[in-house]
């Protein structure tokens, strides 16, 4: 349970906002000013909620006593600088006073979740020399990966992983194996996707003697060897029928009945599928099973692609050379500033997988202790690859989901946020208005400031 400071000087407010957090399931205390919060010790808590104005000093004050605890700054309407200022000084965010409930509830809950999201520490996985190594990367992506991995992992249940080709799959498979119970038993690999068609269902399940043409000797499938630890399926979209309905019953019941055999048997597997696939839009098309997907997706983790995690592409490229140098015995080489500046920009359409092949490439083909862009061998993307990437600007409203407004095309932008905001914000909050937009709320706050665009309080909840 997530424990909330509030600082509020005006009891009557304070008091509310106990009210409506505790009816959530929030542990709460209070403090009046700065100084009181100090001595309850705002390290202690999840979350410090706090007014901007306070008796003696500002509620941003509290930026720096409760850090690295998140403070959520509380203003009024009219201090829009304010609560600008208090943003730029580490406030998580802000909320105008008289507040919207279930505004307030949505950022305190989105506010704990990404401080959760952050402290994720990456698991370790170990690398076939028996050698345990975090994975890498510290990227907002990644660390909703590691807390959805560490979380997953004790709770036993199948796991489906998705993400492209190159983004480390099984490596995630591996953390989820060595993080569970099942841990000290076995974890069984497989490639769908590798195996023919005609022998896959012998591969995964087994065959007695005799059960076809060339089965001269009964065989233990990949299944039945994963018993009592965990069977990792990649590529699971490329399973045939036949066996994606023999992998269903081993999901329902728990057994397995080998090719060419009368008896089942009951196995005590931990499933964890990997695909880059859309299983549901497979599934549409009859080329995979519905209910199986059911049973697959009881929990997913989505993968970023390598060009959505700028903050690492560096980072993971420093490893995989070191890496590379010691396995060619090429030890102390270095990317030069144009090759490193060429990786940062690339969009890796391969991922990881191609980025540690251009390294390979380099670490063979430098002739002197620096690799250039040449000896990464990177071609130009192609028109089908995903584009490089832009200097990040604010997104423009989203069209398609913000409804359909006669004569877009001669709009400029301040005329379609004005006509978009004036004609839906009966019917949505202000972070619903936001999302459409594409902006933040502390965007769309400012823009309703410099167009003269009120905003309507929504209209309270019974009992809130």
């Amino acid at each position: 349970m997530s424990r909330i400071l509030i600082v509020e000087d005006e009891a009557i407010i304070r008091s509310a906002l106990r009210r409506l957090l505790e009816r959530h399931d929030y542990r709460v205390e209070e403090a009046g000013s700065v100084d009181e919060a100090t001595a309850l010790d705002p390290q202690r808590f999840d979350l410090v909620i706090s007014d901007l104005r306070l008796p003696g000093e500002p509620g941003t004050e509290l930026i720096s006593r409760a850090a690295p605890v998140p403070v959520l700054i509380m203003t009024s309407y009219a201090s829009m600088r304010s609560a600008v200022e208090a943003l730029k000084q580490g406030a998580v965010d802000y909320v105008a006073k008289p507040f919207d409930h279930d505004e307030l509830l949505e950022t305190v809950a989105r506010v704990l979740h990404l401080q959760a999201s952050r402290r994720a520490e990456p698991p370790d996985i170990t690398e076939p020399g028996g050698q345990a190594q975090p994975m890498i990367g510290n990227c907002p992506a990644m660390q909703l990966v590691y807390s959805r991995i560490r979380k997953t992992a004790p709770a036993d249940v199948t796991v489906l992983i998705q993400g492209e080709s190159g983004t480390g799959k099984e490596l995630v498979a591996r953390a989820l194996h060595q993080q569970s119970k099942r841990a000290r038993a076995a974890l069984i690999s497989v490639n769908c996707a590798a195996i023919p068609e005609t022998l896959i269902e012998s591969e995964l399940f087994g065959h007695e003697k005799g059960a076809f043409t060339g089965a001269s000797a009964a065989r233990t499938g990949l299944v039945e060897a994963a018993d009592g630890g965990t069977l990792f399926l990649d590529e699971i979209g490329e399973l045939p029928l036949d066996a994606q309905a023999r992998l269903l019953r081993v999901l329902q019941e728990g057994e397995i009945r080998k090719i060419g055999s009368v008896e089942t048997r009951h196995v005590d597997v931990r499933l964890i599928a990997a695909t880059h696939r859309d299983l549901r839009a497979l599934s549409k098309t009859g080329e995979f099973r519905l209910d199986l997907y059911y049973r697959l997706n009881v929990m997913q983790i989505d993968l970023p692609p390598l060009r959505d995690r700028e903050e690492d592409v560096l980072l993971i490229a420093d490893i995989l050379l070191e890496k590379a140098c010691k396995r060619h015995d090429r030890e102390g080489l270095r990317l030069s500033r144009a090759a490193r500046r060429e990786i940062h920009d690339y969009p890796w359409p391969g991922n990881v997988r191609e980025l540690e092949n251009a390294l390979e490439r380099g670490v063979i083909l430098a002739e002197s202790h620096l690799i250039h862009p040449d000896d990464l061998g990177l071609s130009p993307p192609s028109s089908t690859s995903p584009s490089p990437r832009k200097p990040p600007t604010e997104p423009e409203p989203a069209k398609a989901d913000a409804g359909e407004v006669s004569g877009e095309d001669d709009l400029s932008l301040e005329d379609y946020f004005q006509h978009f905001v004036l004609e839906h914000q009966d019917q949505m909050s202000e972070t619903e208005l936001a999302q459409k937009l594409g902006i933040s709320r502390k965007s769309l706050w400012e823009r309703r400031q410099r167009l003269g665009i009120p905003r309507k309080k929504s209209p309270r909840r019974k009992n809130e």
